[in-house]
């Protein structure tokens, strides 16, 4: 099945997914990698392992930083990051706002097996299965509902893949502002 979306360029597209859903494998198939804002990248770099937890909140704080920046001059920009919490949600669109940019969130709500397997079969970085199943409970609570929280928050466009067959057969088309 493929599925064409429309993302207004320059914007800002937010990724959210639970660790292995495989975020970084399509942002990689469908963004440059200067386009990409990685979590695991700005901890390599603040630390020199992107593992290390212990760098998030100094790695963020340079994530946003740069997102400010490359949205400021008007350069379309990913955050590959799990963005579960609503808070973490909320400091991204607040980026968008303040220049003027719309949000997509391409959310990976992926069944728990398919997540799981992926993570277990990584070469590296494998995550620990119980932070995994606590993501997923996290995306969960973002979807789920008879007004689903993450439907309240500031996107533009809310774009859900349910199964690999969704991920595999999206395509983005790009549209000038």
């Amino acid at each position: 099945m493929v599925t064409e979306i429309d993302i207004v360029d320059p914007s800002l597209v937010v990724l959210i997914g639970a660790a292995g859903a495989g975020k970084s494998t399509f942002a990689a198939h469908h963004f440059t990698d200067d386009e990409v804002l990685s979590s695991d990248r700005f901890r390599e770099l603040v630390s020199g392992d992107e593992a290390d937890q212990s760098a998030t909140h100094a790695a963020f704080g340079r994530l946003h930083r740069e997102l400010a920046r490359r949205l400021a001059a008007g350069r379309f920009t990913v955050v590959d990051a799990t963005s579960l919490e609503r808070s973490s949600r909320r400091a991204l669109l607040a980026r968008a706002v303040a220049a003027g940019v719309p949000a997509t969130a391409i959310v990976f709500d992926l069944p728990a097996e398919t997540v799981l397997a992926r993570n277990a079969a990584r070469r590296q970085r494998v995550v620990d299965e119980s932070v995994v199943r606590h993501h997923l409970a996290r995306l969960r609570a973002s979807l789920d509902g008879p007004v689903p929280p993450l439907s309240r928050e500031s996107f533009a466009q809310i774009v859900v893949l349910r199964d690999v067959a969704e991920v595999d057969g999206l395509r983005i088309r790009r549209r000038p502002t």
